[in-house]
């Protein structure tokens, strides 16, 4: 078992929080540590950044929110643009730091990058480098709905690209509307190369611990 994952998904909004705090809730059954990290985190709400608080309520080790969120934005927009408005800079080496302090204290780090993977997150950098500097095993999310294929089959190739281990996916189905969703399913079973951790029905109410039992995490690819 690697030392955590990077969760990443075909875009923004479509259950990357939800498949990481399913994980932290899955490990943390088995008897381990656990702990989960949004490096970089755009948009608050009432002073909040609810995908923090979520990490930070399924995480069982107590560490302090700058080292789970280093970057915290209030506009809900690209990283990139996020910090030049702030004045600041996003360094992969601050966020490395961060992680290798969580990685001390916990047998498992699961982290949540922003957005899609290919997010800028600098003048030069995108999430890719973020999750190239961590050298983590990738989990992506698949948002299922129209043009999740071409969105999902990029991703992948990027992730490849990279020089990562794509671990394994979930198929998140956000459009109750969505037509041959099974047909969509099957497609990207048979040309992802990975497993298919677990399809998530659509929901407006989340369950962490519904969602965990619903993912195999015994599919993961960790090498």
């Amino acid at each position: 078992m690697s030392k955590g994952f990077f969760v990443t998904g075909t875009d923004t909004g479509i259950g990357k929080t939800t498949v990481s705090c399913a994980l932290l809730h899955a490990f943390a059954a088995q008897g381990k540590k656990v702990i989960g990290m949004k490096p970089v985190a755009a948009g608050s709400e009432n002073g909040q950044w609810m995908d923090v608080e979520h990490l930070l309520v399924a995480s069982n080790v107590s560490v302090s929110r700058q080292q789970i969120n280093p970057y915290a934005f209030d506009p809900p927009i690209s990283p990139h643009v996020a910090a030049q408005q702030s004045g600041t800079e996003i360094d992969l080496l601050v966020i490395h730091h961060a992680y290798q302090q969580l990685s001390a204290k916990a047998d498992l780090v699961i982290v949540e990058g922003a957005g899609g993977f290919l997010v800028p997150i600098n003048q030069h950098q995108t999430g890719a480098d973020l999750a190239r500097a961590l050298n983590l095993p990738v989990i992506l999310v698949v948002g299922m709905r129209l043009g999740c294929l071409n969105h999902a089959l990029l991703t992948a190739q990027a992730i490849q690209a990279a020089g990562l281990t794509l671990a394994g996916w979930v198929a998140n189905c956000i459009d109750p509307q969505m037509e041959v969703i099974a047909e969509n399913i099957a497609t990207l079973e048979q040309r992802l190369d990975c497993p298919l951790l677990g399809v998530l029905p659509f929901s407006k109410k989340e369950d962490v611990g519904e969602i965990s039992n619903l993912i195999n995490f015994n599919k993961l690819y960790t090498s």
